[in-house]
This record gives C-alpha cells, structure tokens and sequence, in this order.
C-alpha cells in the first residue's frame, strides 16, 4: 500500500515536463541530490533514488533542457530490503550545464543557494519548489496524522532561500528549523499545505487532502460534542443526585410539609423526577414553568437549609 506523499510525487513526476520551466526543477535535483566526479580528466555527474519515476523525471527533464540524454543504470542494494536503486548519469557537457544552472560557479564552487534568477520569477519558483520538494519533500498523510509538510536541505541559506520562496509569492507561512545534520523549511497549517501541493501541481493529491482533512475535522468536531455532552450530563446528574440527597436530609429530620410551600414543591418533584435537568424541572415543575435561575434559586434555599440540618446533627 503506498504512502500519501509517495503518491503525492507519482503525481509530480507524472506532470508534462515543459521547456521553459524544465530548467528551474532540474535545478533543484541537481543542488540537492547530485554528486560531482572527476574521472582522468572528465567531469560526471550522478543522482540516485529509489524511486524509478523519479529517475525518469530527472532524465526528462534533462533531455528536455539540453538535449542530451543521460544514463540510467539500474541495480538492486545489498543490504536491508534489497531494494532496487536508479543511477541517473550525466557525463556530457557536466560543467556547462551546472553552471548554466548556477549550481556551481566558474571556479568550480557550489553555489548552495538559489540564484536570483529562480528568487525572482513566480513561475520559476514553482517549477522550483516541484523539483525540491520531489529530491528532499515529504508530507503526512492527513487521515492519520498531524498535518506536516517539509523539505530537508543540507545547507542552511539554501532552506532560507526555500522559506523565501514558499512565503514570497504564495504566502504559505513556511517556518525553517535545524534538523541532525541539515536543516528543513516546514508547513504546519492544514490549509497552507493544501495550497503548497496545488502550487507544485499535485491537484489530485491537494483534492484527496482537502477531502481527508475535512473528513477528519468532521469526526473531531463531532467527538468534540460528544465528549461535551456526555460532560453535561455527568454534571447534570451529580447535580441532581446531590439536590435528592439534601431533599432526604431534610424530609427525614423535618419533613417536607414544613417547608415554604415553593421549596416543598420543588423539592417533591425533583424526588420524583431525579433524572431531568435544571432546564426541564423549570419546564415541568408543578404551577410553573419558571425561569431556570428561579428554580436554581430555590434549589439553592434547600441546600442551605440540609447544611444547616447537617451542622446541628454534627454538634449533638
């Protein structure tokens, strides 16, 4: 069974790869997940992932950019689940294309952060943050846990820069923190990471979250007035309990005949009817009905006369 952010990036990687914005995603694979080699003179370049439609993205968006098409090796890990692993390899014009990119400089450098050229384009910002989210994103399902969305980035002004664009033109409220050996950019509102997912282009996935997460906040509510309304009634009947016991006290060491005719009245009724609450003996009591504070009242008559009745019993 797959993982809604696993069939969030089956969605990403299945979007059309567009001349214009192939750029700025791949960009974003390459700073975050590519690893540079020098061989006899020549340079190579190497990302891996575990995820095939991954890999195919990455070679589309290549072939797309520059025209050129990389390898794809595909072997299977020795270790743990054995898992197959997809090498995409780029070993033709490596440095022109890096530094077309901006993911190095002349002098061979990385550049970590994102160049100004992606900072300030919305469009490119999307293609972008696609890229980012598909090399280091991952998001909770929201059926089953706290709404969470993030990206991890090993450098620290790249995941500044992804706050920016994430809060510069989509106003999403991204927060960053620093995580073990990197940092990560982060989405805790339900409705801003709705919006993240329809700003990369997953709208089936943003749809399905929007359908969960109202479903979920659903069963919360109604839990919600459950729970208050059970509260209510073990409030009610601790009440109710406790005017009978004081209307016992009193029936036994004075009688109800020598109350105020109100207060016996009150105080026989709710002998009979110990289950209803204060609202429904107002209704209901016998030459009403009267307001609810007035019965309150009259209740609080009766307590005062048990406790009176049950401090004189202590002091003989």
């Amino acid at each position: 069974m797959s993982s809604y952010a696993s069939d969030v990036k089956k969605e990403l990687t299945s979007l059309p790869v567009h001349p214009e914005h192939a750029k700025a995603e791949l960009a974003a694979f390459l700073r975050m997940n590519g690893t540079l080699s020098l061989h006899q003179h020549h340079f190579s370049l190497d990302i891996v992932t575990e995820n095939p439609a991954i890999a195919r993205r990455i070679f589309s968006l290549i072939k797309t950019a520059y025209g050129i098409e990389p390898l794809l090796i595909v072997s299977k890990k020795m270790k743990l689940k054995k898992n197959y692993q997809y090498l995409v390899r780029l070993q033709q014009s490596v440095k022109e294309i890096l530094t077309d990119l901006d993911v190095i400089n002349d002098q061979l450098g990385l550049v970590t952060g994102i160049p100004e050229y992606i900072l300030n384009s919305e469009q490119r910002a999307m293609s972008y943050l696609r890229g980012a989210f598909l090399a280091g994103g991952s998001v909770n399902n929201p059926e089953t846990s706290r709404y969470h969305l993030e990206i991890y980035s090993l450098y620290e002004n790249h995941n500044t820069d992804l706050v920016t664009l994430m809060n510069k033109y989509f106003y999403l409220n991204a927060r960053k923190t620093k995580r073990r050996s990197g940092y990560i950019v982060y989405l805790k509102e339900a409705e801003k990471i709705g919006d993240f997912l329809h700003v990369v282009g997953a709208v089936n996935a943003m749809l399905a979250f929007e359908d969960l997460r109202i479903m979920r906040d659903m069963r919360n509510s109604v839990n919600r007035l459950v729970n208050c309304d059970t509260a209510n009634l073990k409030k009610v009947a601790k009440a109710a309990a406790q005017q009978v016991e004081q209307i016992q006290l009193i029936d036994k060491e004075m009688g109800l005949d020598n109350l105020p005719e109100k207060l016996a009245t009150l105080a026989r009724f709710r002998l009979d009817h110990a289950e209803l609450s204060l609202k429904e003996v107002a209704q209901q009591l016998p030459g009403g009905p009267i307001s609810k504070s007035g019965v309150n009242h009259r209740f609080q008559k009766i307590k005062e006369i048990a406790a009176k009745l049950e401090a004189e019993n202590v002091k003989e």
